[in-house]
């Protein structure tokens, strides 16, 4: 008879985990940039990771606005099999300096891709959206991109909320590539640090997504091996308590 709660407080402890797995999947969900981080006043390549969470929907089509606040002179596009890219171009008001004392008058603002029949995010699927973009800005340590994710029953998931500091993260932050300083080295470094980055551009990058998918899985591992513990400390208890 004693097993009976130990059953019990054993299918407990699994149902609770299974609870933690599910609220936590929607987070692998997000539009992201990736990498996340880049230099500021240098160029960069990144992609918008785009995963479809849908059951029964596919991706059709992905809006991503760029900052006008914080422009980027040369913004490019990699072409992707299945899609086509439509960059769209504002005229600013004010003209911005650049580094090379340049007047920059019009930037780019959004970029659409819209699949063919061929192209489209099927449901448990991604899609990385490649672009080439630079000098980035050195006024501000971010760029937000908002974003809008179309699905061929129509509806639309809009990737725009701003993540506010010592607050939880909104169901559905807009993507954010942080800006870091540039650190002061020497010519010798320099030149060190650029025949690396050629080399190695694409395992840097790799490993940076590795990384971050590694973070998010433990973290759920963790609440799952803590939710368990907790029952089977109970079902200990309970044990103790009965055989006195």
């Amino acid at each position: 008879m004693r097993s009976i709660p130990t059953r019990r407080s054993a299918a407990a402890a699994v149902l609770a985990a299974v609870a933690v797995l599910a609220a936590a999947a929607p987070a692998f969900a997000h539009v992201t940039v990736q990498p996340g981080t880049a230099q500021q006043g240098g160029y960069t390549a990144v992609a918008f990771r785009v995963p479809d969470e849908s059951d029964t929907a596919s991706t059709t089509r992905l809006e991503v606005s760029f900052p006008t606040d914080h422009p980027v002179a040369s913004v490019s596009t990699q072409p992707l099999p299945g899609w086509t890219a439509a960059v769209e171009k504002t005229h600013l008001d004010t003209p911005v300096k650049t580094d090379d004392g340049d007047s920059l008058t019009d930037v780019v603002s959004k970029i659409t891709w819209t699949a063919d029949a061929s192209g489209k995010i099927g449901p448990g699927q991604f899609q990385e959206f490649k672009v080439s973009l630079g000098p980035l800005p050195k006024d501000t340590d971010q760029l937000v991109f908002k974003a809008l994710q179309t699905k061929d029953d129509g509806s639309v998931v809009r990737w725009i909320d701003e993540a506010k500091q010592g607050q939880p993260e909104p169901a559905h932050p807009a993507p954010v590539l942080k800006l870091t300083k540039a650190a002061a080295a020497s010519p010798a470094a320099d030149n060190h640090q650029m025949t690396a980055s050629q080399d190695g551009s694409s395992a840097a990058s790799g490993s940076a997504r590795s990384s971050d998918g590694t973070a998010r899985t433990l973290g759920v591992v963790g609440i799952v091996v803590g939710v368990i513990g907790a029952a089977l400390g109970v079902a200990g208890l309970r044990r103790k308590s009965a055989s006195s």
